[in-house]
């Protein structure tokens, strides 16, 4: 049975299983997406997923049909990632003196990754630079923006995207067996 949006929304609101039943099937796979982007893995993503269709179920009657649905739901699932983020309270401060993020970089290289080797990668970052790369490079927020959202200076959003594109660097750098040279200091 094919649903219309506006009567799955409607169902929704009248708390009828069927309509949310609709509704999770289809958008659950795309809002998977959004949420695998902001996790470090599949099962942290799926707790997302769950925790923020919670949220558009608890929600749905606030939704007022300006723009997309799906961008509607897209934007709690961003939220709600940020919220589990700022629940685990970690801090953003890493220890970068240890790492030589100056790997050399090939453009070409992106042209030979698949979306789901980006991914992967992005899982891998440090959580305070994967958290702000997402949302500075990916659902296009401002660093202003960002620091508002997450309680930090500005700076601070702007050093950790500096920093995950240097992580990201380094990490496709040895992905790819790019050599470094080391640089040594004349004698």
């Amino acid at each position: 049975m094919h649903y219309k949006e506006q009567d799955i929304i409607q169902g929704c609101i009248d708390g009828d299983r069927a309509s949310q039943k609709a509704l999770y099937g289809q958008h659950a796979s795309k809002m998977l997406a959004v949420c695998m982007r902001y996790s470090k893995d599949r099962a942290e993503a799926e707790d997302m997923l769950q925790e923020g269709f919670l949220k558009v179920f608890q929600g749905i009657s606030r939704f007022k049909g300006e723009g997309s649905f799906e961008g509607w739901i897209r934007r709690i699932m961003v939220y709600t990632a940020i919220n589990m983020y700022k629940h685990r309270s970690r801090k953003f401060q890493e220890d970068l003196d240890r790492e030589n993020y100056d790997a050399p970089f090939d453009a070409e290289i992106v042209d030979k990754i698949s979306a789901k080797e980006i991914l992967t990668f992005v899982q891998q970052m440090p959580e305070g630079y994967r958290v702000v790369f997402n949302l500075y490079a990916v659902e296009g927020y401002t660093h202003k923006q960002i620091a508002d959202e997450l309680g930090i200076a500005i700076g601070t959003s702007k050093s950790q995207y500096s920093r995950a594109r240097q992580w990201m660097q380094q990490v496709l750098a040895k992905h790819y067996h790019i050599l470094n040279e080391p640089f040594e200091e004349p004698k």
